[in-house]
């Protein structure tokens, strides 16, 4: 697994994170500037807010874009969110070599309007985002609405304590939530996505990813703080089962 990015001049914390846990990190670059990073507000229950902070996040280059995608090639996996500039320069790049691409379309805002979504192979989100997308609020709208929007894309739409649902025009595979005691829902959506990509690349089924990716965002959301809270994967017992939609 490879990390790419631009870090700031107190970034050196995030690539011991990533070392610690695998993560190759020859391609994130170091600037003399002050890095991107969230503000995070967590309410009794568990619940955030987040204000972001472009910095780094916000200098990517078309350079640096290209320098870091020509290691890779058709097939290769790359996730994005909308956290950095020139994602649609991204995405055209990585759409050229082949790649799959997965988007997870957060923060939702207009700099998504330049982005040809076509390209999208999976998008991974929230109802509010899919809301947000379609101008719908039930699950079962905002995804057929998806699917005819993007045809050749694959969905799994995230509904907080309603559990998650995968769609892709034809099949729906739906997952509860396991219960626990929220502490922090910071990182659930990173963690789940990570576990469910994991689990798709590795050949389980749809089932078998959101039941791994549902015990894990469950065991994060137990935890206060975001990397600290992603459990590791001995930590994560694929021992329930999916539910029909």
């Amino acid at each position: 697994m490879y990390h790419a990015g631009l870090i700031g001049e107190e970034g050196d914390f995030l690539l011991d994170i990533c070392r610690q846990y695998g993560v190759d990190t020859s391609y994130i670059k170091k600037l003399p500037a002050k890095g991107g990073h969230a503000i995070i507000q967590t309410d009794k229950n568990g619940q955030n807010c987040i204000i972001l902070y472009g910095g780094t996040n916000q200098m990517q280059t078309r350079e640096y874009i290209d320098e870091v995608l020509g290691q890779f090639e058709e097939g290769d996996y790359i996730v994005l969110q909308n956290e950095i500039n020139l994602l649609d320069y991204v995405i055209e790049k990585a759409y050229e070599r082949g790649m799959k691409i997965v988007l997870n379309p957060s923060p939702f805002d207009s700099k998504l309007d330049a982005c040809d979504l076509t390209k999208i192979d999976w998008f991974i989100l929230n109802e509010i985002e899919g809301g947000q997308f379609t101008g719908r609020t039930e699950a079962d709208e905002i995804l057929t609405c998806l699917a005819e929007r993007f045809p050749k894309a694959k969905f799994v739409l995230t509904l907080g304590e309603n559990g998650s649902v995968f769609f892709d025009g034809k099949q729906k595979v739906c997952q509860e939530i396991y219960k626990v005691d929220v502490v922090d829902t910071t990182a659930a959506g990173d963690t789940f996505t990570g576990f469910f990509l994991a689990s798709v690349i590795a050949g389980k089924s749809m089932q078998d990813a959101l039941r791994l990716a549902a015990k894990a965002s469950s065991i994060a959301v137990s935890r206060a703080g975001a990397a600290p809270s992603i459990p590791a994967m001995e930590e994560v017992k694929d021992d329930t089962e999916s539910v029909a939609c």
